[in-house]
């Protein structure tokens, strides 16, 4: 009985081996060109881990394509929670706190408080072999990644105002709103950067690029803007008239608003067009880190970019075709395409002091 029970353990060992080595095999068949060679024993991890838990500020209908690519592809499970981008942000500290992180991604629109986690440690470092398609101005010290290239623009009611009387430049809109008083006075939208993080990252961008952002906003008091803290909210005004114009809106959502509203228009600055991105990190001590690259590398890959660019939200590589990439994304807008990098200055209003001092200064302008 002792040489049977050694015999089937050798058997058992022999199985054992080979059955890891068929899914090695197999997962060497899902590595993608120019990746690693040992990228498969990444692969056979993260199908090992099972599921992968992402933090988000994205809505499911924009990254559903992207959802079910992934999963179609590996198997993998995902628990996808959209906490929006403060609550991302906050439960990401919390966690950590507590000693009991559960997000493997944070992938959110919030630039800054993104760019805020990786400065306070809460990001971990991974070498994606999808770095190299990237815009250099895309990865931060292979920490944190933009995922998508989103234009700041404007809508307005096409039957307050038609396409020809629209400024062509900021320079421009500065005057439009200032020659305009009496037809815009009370029909004027745009962020309350107090209330919506997007609209604190776009407005504190633009006084970061633009001497003339002051001007602009005090343009926007002087016509009694009114102030939301989204751009649904924006959007539903303008459809209906009780605004005419909605400025420093996020575009891509617009792009596709006009495709289902006749009386909706998108516009944009040729000169200027600042484009945010959505930012995708890794957290510290995440419970399933090899399942997080794998999805990291799947979002920033051709397929997984064109997935994201299908539901709406614009590629940053050039070399997708589905939706609209960087290039033609850039065509669209009128030339003036000109993304936030992902860099430290993304955290310069973050400091409490200056961002204080930014919101006095921006209620003082829109006369708040």
């Amino acid at each position: 009985m002792t040489f049977v029970s050694r015999k089937f353990g050798r058997l058992g060992s022999f199985t054992a081996i080979a059955s890891a080595a068929m899914v090695l095999s197999a997962a060497a068949q899902d590595v993608p060109a120019g990746y690693p060679a040992d990228y498969a024993k990444l692969i056979e991890a993260a199908k090992a881990e099972g599921t992968v838990s992402i933090y988000t500020s994205t809505d499911t209908a924009q990254s559903q394509k992207l959802q079910d690519a992934f999963t179609a592809k590996y198997g993998i499970k995902i628990a996808y929670n959209d906490l929006g981008t403060n609550g991302a942000y906050n439960q990401v500290i919390s966690e950590a706190a507590a000693g009991q992180t559960t997000a493997d991604i944070v992938w959110s629109s919030a630039m800054d408080l993104q760019m805020t986690l990786i400065m306070d440690s809460y990001g971990a470092e991974y070498a994606s072999p999808e770095a190299a398609n990237l815009p250099a101005w895309a990865n931060y010290k292979n920490v944190l990644y933009a995922t998508t290239v989103e234009p700041i623009g404007a809508i307005y009611n096409t039957k307050a105002l038609s396409a020809d009387k629209l400024p062509k430049t900021y320079a421009d809109m500065i005057a439009f709103l200032k020659d305009n008083k009496t037809e815009l006075q009370g029909k004027v939208a745009t962020f309350d950067p107090e209330k919506s993080g997007s609209g604190f990252l776009h407005d504190s961008n633009d006084a970061r690029e633009r001497k003339d952002f002051w001007e602009l906003a005090k343009a926007m008091g002087e016509d009694g803007a009114k102030l939301y803290s989204s751009s649904g909210g924006m959007k539903e005004t303008v459809v209906s008239g009780e605004n005419v114009i909605a400025i420093n809106i996020i575009g891509s959502y617009a792009l596709n608003w006009v495709k289902e509203s006749p009386n909706l228009g998108v516009h944009f600055a040729t000169d200027y067009t600042p484009a945010f991105s959505r930012l995708a990190l890794i957290v510290k001590d995440a419970p399933h880190p090899n399942a997080a690259k794998l999805f990291v590398d799947f979002m920033l890959s051709k397929a997984g970019q064109a997935a994201l660019a299908e539901g709406g939200l614009p590629s940053v590589r050039k070399d997708v075709s589905a939706g609209l990439n960087i290039d033609t994304l850039n065509e669209r807008v009128g030339g003036g395409l000109q993304p936030i990098a992902v860099n430290e200055g993304l955290v310069e209003y973050m400091e409490p002091a200056k961002r204080v001092q930014f919101l006095n200064d921006w209620k003082a302008a829109i006369g708040r």
